[in-house]
């Protein structure tokens, strides 16, 4: 049973965590506005490009922790940017594959080149220090889908 003290403790280290995760990504933010792109965007063209896992609007919600719908809203809205394109998967014709058109892999492209602001901010960290927040991190995202009833492989640490 929680304390009040540990109680509190956790409500501030919960406001740290997102104080933290808000700022550093205004800072991506900033970089990615010059990509032209936004960081969900950056997200599905990133998971896109690498073929870490089959790029079907499934896949992607799962991957991005997304709720289908709004992936596939997003996926919408990218494809009329000329970001991706949707295409019927030749073997199983009700299956939909995303992939990158050559504005996307631009976009792309200059989205993983601009990345030197967002380095600067985790410079602050020991490569060991990187690590344990890397696993801290992992275990809370673990544990808050575990308490949304998630259960789901990353293709990726």
């Amino acid at each position: 049973m929680d304390t009040e003290a540990q109680t509190k403790q956790a409500f501030e280290l919960w406001t740290l965590l997102h104080e933290a995760y808000d700022t550093a990504s205004r800072v991506r933010d900033n970089e990615l506005r010059q990509a032209g792109i936004s960081r969900i965007q950056s997200a599905v063209l990133f998971t896109v490009k690498t073929g870490i896992l089959p790029a079907t609007p499934t896949a992607l919600s799962r991957c991005l922790i997304r709720k289908p719908h709004a992936v596939s809203k997003l996926l919408d809205r990218m494809e009329k940017q000329g970001l991706i394109k949707k295409v019927r998967d030749l073997e199983r014709k009700n299956m939909v594959r995303v992939v990158l058109t050559e504005k996307g892999e631009d976009a792309y492209r200059r989205a993983m080149e601009n990345r030197k602001a967002t380095s600067r901010v985790m410079s602050c960290l020991s490569q060991k220090e990187r690590d344990n927040l890397r696993r801290c991190l992992e275990r809370l995202r673990d544990n808050a889908l575990e308490e949304l009833g998630v259960s789901y492989e990353f293709p990726f640490p």
